[in-house]
């Protein structure tokens, strides 16, 4: 609790000052109302278990906002916060596209409301990559809805901290059979495809000769 105190008052200075409203705050609320009634003892100590879990929910929160504005603006952040989704959601280890150039992301997640794809790159760069994305998972399931969301701050943006919360909330319509079989499909995929370079087709490239007798 000490190291996750240290770590969140780092990222919010502010916390400390919340802590000390929502674990006195109740205490101080109970008593009052204790002396009030005849019985401070009684009412203090549930204003003490109350003060203490008020403290603990606090942090947690407090916490979890400086864990996402310490990673957020990094490449993979999207990822990072997928992961955080609770059961039911699929989420892979790693980007399904990439720019290698610009280190743009695409992540995926799959759940009751069909496959989700989020971006992790400046607007509208990564739109691009993401519209690839869709239409390759559109390929193999024509019929399973696709959501397409672009992390970031201002308008049709969803800041890295609230894109869990932004996820659950999409309207289931698979049933856990469909979810496990979208899945399934969605392996056979594979991995990232790395771009060629324009102008170079690997399946015709030759071995530079001279450069061969040089050495």
């Amino acid at each position: 609790m000490k190291n996750v105190y240290t770590m969140t008052a780092r990222v919010d200075p502010a916390v400390r000052w919340w802590l000390l409203l929502a674990g006195v705050g109740p205490l101080v609320l109970l008593l009052l109302i204790g002396f009030a009634v005849g019985h401070p003892i009684y009412l203090g100590f549930i204003g003490l278990m109350l003060g203490v879990l008020g403290a603990l929910i606090t942090l947690t929160r407090r916490a979890e906002r400086a864990a996402y504005q310490q990673i957020e603006g990094t490449p993979g952040a999207a990822g990072q916060a997928l992961k955080t989704l609770r059961r039911g959601w699929t989420v892979t280890d790693e980007p399904v596209a990439m720019d290698p150039r610009t280190r743009d992301l695409v992540f995926r997640a799959v759940g009751r409301p069909g496959v989700v794809l989020v971006s992790d790159g400046p607007v509208p760069r990564v739109n691009r990559l993401l519209e690839g994305e869709r239409r390759r998972v559109t390929r193999v399931l024509p019929d399973v809805p696709v959501h397409l969301l672009r992390t970031g701050r201002g308008d049709d943006l969803v800041p890295v901290g609230k894109l869990p919360r932004r996820v659950m909330r999409l309207k289931p319509t698979l049933t856990r059979a469909e979810v496990s079989a979208v899945n399934k499909r969605l392996r056979a995929l594979g991995g990232i495809k790395m771009p060629v370079p324009k102008g170079i087709d690997p399946m015709r490239a030759r071995p530079d000769r001279k450069a061969s007798r040089g050495r």
